[in-house]
């Protein structure tokens, strides 16, 4: 069993969200829909930030709500990534295993390896600041994946990178859980990033998290919400017109890289 939202509602000043929907485990979801509509509220209710009104959410079953963020069987990593600049790259990765960074040489070694995976052996050394932004996106990406949970969340995690760059590292994250075989939902304002790698999608609009639909599908005939949060482009004859850029993007991420 993967993650089950169970008759959810989140109730904030002004703001409601529903949402009733089930992710496979190992399935990789994007979630998409326009500015406001919710959907870094579900992920932060999926991660233990954001309180329910009513409802549940289970990961193999078993109700989240009885663990605190920090226990739960995922890990997050939102845009501005939080680096902390005083420490190397080794150190930054190393708090995934222990906030106080008391390491054992088989973390050391584990730490090692995944900074190695994503591509910034040599540079563990380093401080943020001597780290381009696809670098620096890279060490966050290696503190969240020393973790090894089963569940990946992606805020918007690599929204602030140029397009090259945005698709190496959604190639990256591409390779890393067909590696693991971990979940992935996505946060995305991209539909060419949902198209390029996640086969289904959740739309959050209008008060609601509606339950995952083939992303190729969903962007082909958009309700009007989606529709209007992507413009005239996102139907009809443009639709048809953006296909080829939209394979290109995907075989570019199958390949792992940038198109």
């Amino acid at each position: 069993m993967g993650l089950r939202i169970e008759r959810m509602r989140i109730v904030q000043e002004g703001f409601t969200l529903d949402a009733d929907l089930a992710v496979a485990r190992g399935a990789r979801v994007a979630v998409i829909g326009p500015s406001g509509s919710g959907k870094s509220t579900l992920m932060g209710a999926i991660a233990g930030f954001v309180p329910l009104a009513s409802g549940r959410i289970l990961w193999g079953g078993a109700d989240l709500a009885r663990q605190p963020p920090g226990e739960r069987p995922l890990s997050i990593l939102f845009q501005d990534q939080n680096l902390f600049p005083h420490l190397t790259v080794a150190d930054n990765v190393g708090l995934g295993l222990d906030p106080r960074l008391r390491l054992t040489a088989a973390d050391r070694q584990r730490v090692a390896a995944v900074i190695a995976r994503v591509g910034l052996a040599g540079k563990e050394g380093r401080r943020p600041a001597a780290l381009s932004g696809g670098e620096q996106g890279r060490a966050a990406l290696a503190r969240v994946l020393v973790r090894a949970r089963p569940l990946l969340l992606l805020d918007e995690a690599f929204a602030a990178l140029g397009p090259a760059l945005k698709a190496e590292m959604l190639a990256l994250v591409a390779d890393i859980v067909g590696e693991t075989g971990a979940t992935l939902m996505l946060v995305t304002h991209d539909p060419q990033d949902a198209i390029a790698l996640a086969p289904e999608t959740i739309l959050v609009a209008e008060g609601r998290a509606h339950p995952p639909r083939p992303t190729a599908a969903l962007l082909a005939d958009p309700p009007p919400a989606l529709a209007a949060y992507l413009g005239r482009n996102a139907q009809g004859a443009s639709a048809a017109a953006d296909a080829p850029r939209a394979g290109r993007a995907a075989a570019a991420v199958r390949r792992g890289s940038a198109p």
